[in-house]
């Protein structure tokens, strides 16, 4: 930094710390006639740089806090294989015209019976395809229901929101009947879809034109929602889609793996990662999770944000809705029951912070993806199912109050860095430096 010229006097000079959306802090030296330069200050520290170390590989996860979760999956993987012992499944085989079959042999006694193989409880086909099923649907709604939570609100309708856009999808599907087109596919699709996002845009237009909280709000409409669908059918199932519809999110690369699920799942993760991380509305969401006041001081509208988040929330939830129909083929006023809460808990898992600001789609999907495998290897450890709740509510919990203590230890942190600074940038000057502007 460059001395002081010989008429300019220290007191015109007033030191500016910020720390920018990175983690990055910086310094600016500001002349109350002109602003003299803003440079970057390495902090120095006695752990070495490892751009100055070739040798050394150093993996930060604060810059890839989703790194701790996948490495939860791989550790979670490894001990439902080696404890979950191994289980004898059917050898099935595939025809030349394509079609599956059982595998029969021939025992000592010269009889064909069917053949069996031994294979690793978790570690196999089947498993595997069960948890990316199963986690497709809520894993969607998880993802959509980031940003929501990221404002510092929540949607506990997503569930009823579900059961809505599904008994609707279902009444446009139903008379066109199995022999019906893609015209009847498409017009299904799109009211299902329609009918999510605007219930979604009903939650945040009520939140933000009455000031009430997310969680009355949404309290409220999970119940009317799902009113709405139990008049509309009664009660009763709704089936009898068209056959090509049903086919083509059914449609399997491999035995019992439904590739259209997957597919949809991985486009809503990449593509809520990249709106709200890479573009100025993201931001903007972000921003007013982390401050409301700031924010609308800042310009943002945050009426705007908020109802843009329950819009995102419903059309996920839509989109999960049309999955749902095609797959099972049918759709009911029970549908989605206790999604809401495993779309939640997925997203606190996978570090979307409850108190807003904070939180990434990928690690929605991350948390989704753990708490099926936690589901799934109850089953696997043959631990009754009765306690799976008490385990993922225990879980749940468990991430709550780690993201609290990692808050807590964040905030010391840039406390600590931010003394630093200003006694390095006191240190650095030929001359002292007010730290605080002077009052005339």
């Amino acid at each position: 930094m460059p001395s002081p010229t010989r008429n300019e006097k220290p007191e015109n000079r007033n030191v500016h710390a910020q720390l920018s959306l990175s983690g990055e802090v910086t310094y600016s030296i500001i002349d109350n006639r002109r602003a003299v330069r803003r440079d970057n200050f390495a902090i120095q520290s006695n752990t070495p740089n490892p751009m100055s170390s070739p040798g050394k590989i150093s993996f930060n996860l604060s810059k890839f806090p989703e790194g701790g979760l996948i490495l939860v999956i791989i550790a979670l993987g490894l001990l439902l294989a080696i404890f979950g012992g191994s289980v004898q499944l059917p050898k099935f085989q595939t025809t030349p015209d394509g079609k599956r079959e059982r595998v029969f042999e021939t025992n000592a006694a010269g009889q064909k019976v069917p053949a069996f193989e031994t294979v690793n409880k978790f570690f196999n086909a089947r498993t595997i395809v069960q948890i990316a099923k199963d986690t497709s649907f809520f894993a969607i709604m998880a993802v959509g229901v980031t940003p929501a939570i990221v404002t510092g609100g929540t949607d506990l309708s997503i569930g009823s929101m579900y059961a809505l856009a599904s008994v609707c999808g279902a009444l446009v599907l139903s008379p066109y009947g199995p022999s019906g087109g893609g015209i009847a596919t498409v017009l299904g699709v799109l009211v299902t879809v329609g009918v999510g996002t605007l219930l979604g845009f009903l939650n945040g237009a009520v939140i933000t034109a009455f000031n009430v909280h997310p969680f009355i709000i949404t309290l409220g409409t999970m119940a009317v929602y799902r009113g709405i669908a139990f008049v509309q059918t009664g009660g009763q199932s709704i089936g009898g889609f068209p056959a090509a519809f049903r086919q083509f999110v059914r449609w399997e690369i491999l035995p019992d793996l439904s590739l259209v699920p997957l597919i949809v799942m991985i486009l809503v993760t990449i593509i809520g990662g990249i709106f709200l991380s890479q573009t100025a509305v993201g931001r903007k969401i972000y921003a007013v999770g982390g401050s409301e006041i700031a924010a609308r001081n800042s310009g943002i509208r945050v009426g705007r944000m908020k109802l843009l988040a329950y819009v995102i929330s419903g059309l996920a939830t839509g989109i999960a809705a049309v999955l749902s129909l095609g797959y099972y083929g049918a759709g009911s006023s029970g549908d989605g029951q206790g999604y809401e809460l495993n779309a939640i808990a997925a997203a606190v898992v996978g570090g979307v912070s409850l108190v807003g600001g904070k939180g990434t789609a990928l690690g929605a999907f991350l948390g989704a993806v753990i708490l099926q495998m936690i589901s799934n290897g109850m089953v696997i450890l043959n631990i009754p199912q009765n306690y799976s709740q008490i385990v993922i509510g225990v879980v749940v919990i468990a991430a709550v109050v780690l993201d609290q203590l990692n808050t807590w230890a964040a905030k010391r942190r840039l406390l600590a860095r931010t003394s630093s600074i200003k006694k390095e940038v006191v240190r650095s000057g030929d001359t002292p430096v007010s730290l605080k502007p002077k009052t005339t």
